[in-house]
C-alpha cells in the first residue's frame, strides 16, 4: 500500500491534466463557460442576500457569542461562508460515488492508477470552491469583516484538512460503490442528514446543549466553524487545537481509506 501511495507523485502530472479536463469538460458548450464558475456563486449569494433580507429578515441577531463583525447581521454572507466548503465536500462524494463506474474505460488499463479518478474529482471541486472565494471576498469587504492576517493564515490549513478528509472519503466510497451500487443513493440522503447536523445554516451556538455532542463528533462541524471563525466572526481563530485534531484523524481515516482502497483494487475491472 505505501509503495502504491508513494507513487502517486509520479501521477502528479496526468492528475493535473484530469483535473483541467474535468473542468473544460463542465461547461463544453455552454456561452459563458468558465464564468459561470464565478456567476453560479455569486447567484447563490444575492439569492440568500434577498431571501434573508426582505423575506426572512431577523433569522439571527448580533447578540451571540462570539459576536459576528457588524451589528446588522449579515446571515447570507456567514450562510455562504459554510455553504461554499460544503459544496466542495458534497459534490465530491457525490461524484465519487460513481467515478469509478464511469471511468471504467481507464482503470480496464493495467497501468492506469485507479485512485487518480477520486482525487482528481476532489480537485477539480476544490478549484470551484477557489473559484467562489473571490465572490466571498467582495461581500466580505462589503460588509466590513475585519480578517487579520493572523487568522489568514490558517485559512490554508482549512483547506488542506478539507482536502485530506474529502480525498480520504471520496476513495472509500469510490471501491465500496463499485461492488455495491446502493451506495449512491444512501450516499445522497446521508449527505442531507449530513448538512443539517453541521452548523452551516445556524450558528453552533445556538444549538441545544444536547446536541453539541453531536455535532462535535461530525469532522464538517469543525471545518464549518473554522471558516466561521476565520473569515466571520470577530475576534482570534480559537477553534485551532479541534481544527488539528480533525487532521490528524484526516490523514488516519485517509490512510485507512487508500488501504481499503488498494485491497480492491484487483477487482474493480471485473466489477465496473
Amino acid at each position: 500500500m505505501l509503495r502504491n501511495l508513494a507513487q502517486l507523485l509520479r501521477y502528479r502530472a496526468l492528475i493535473q491534466s484530469l483535473v483541467a479536463r474535468e473542468l473544460k469538460a463542465r461547461y463544453r458548450g455552454s456561452v459563458l463557460g468558465f464564468f459561470w464558475s464565478f456567476i453560479n456563486p455569486l447567484l447563490l449569494l444575492l439569492v440568500y442576500s434577498v431571501v434573508f433580507a426582505y423575506i426572512m429578515p431577523g433569522r439571527f441577531t448580533g447578540g451571540d457569542e462570539p459576536k459576528p463583525f457588524a451589528d446588522a447581521y449579515p446571515y447570507a454572507v456567514f450562510l455562504f461562508c459554510g455553504l461554499l466548503p460544503w459544496t466542495w465536500f458534497a459534490s465530491s462524494l457525490n461524484e465519487s460515488a460513481g467515478v469509478l463506474i464511469s471511468g471504467g474505460n481507464l482503470i480496464k488499463k493495467v497501468l492506469f492508477p485507479a485512485e487518480v479518478l477520486p482525487i482528481v474529482t476532489a480537485l477539480a471541486n476544490m478549484v470551484h470552491f477557489f473559484f467562489g472565494l473571490p465572490i466571498l471576498a467582495v461581500f466580505l469587504a462589503y460588509y466590513g469583516a475585519p480578517i487579520t492576517p493572523g487568522e489568514l493564515v490558517w485559512f490554508p490549513v482549512v483547506v488542506a484538512v478539507q482536502l485530506i478528509l474529502t480525498t480520504g472519503i471520496g476513495l472509500l466510497v469510490a471501491a465500496l460503490t463499485v461492488h455495491f451500487r446502493d451506495i449512491r443513493d444512501i450516499l445522497t440522503n446521508v449527505l442531507q442528514l449530513w448538512f443539517f447536523a453541521t452548523p452551516i445554516i445556524y450558528p453552533w451556538q445556538h444549538a441545544p446543549d444536547f446536541g453539541k455532542w453531536f455535532l462535535n463528533a461530525n469532522p464538517f462541524t469543525h471545518l464549518a466553524i473554522s471558516y466561521q471563525e476565520i473569515l466571520f466572526f470577530d475576534g482570534s481563530f480559537g477553534h485551532w487545537r479541534w481544527l488539528l485534531a480533525l487532521g490528524a484523524a484526516s490523514v488516519a481515516f485517509f490512510l485507512f481509506a487508500y488501504f481499503v482502497f488498494d485491497r480492491l483494487r484487483d477487482t474493480f475491472a471485473e466489477e465496473v
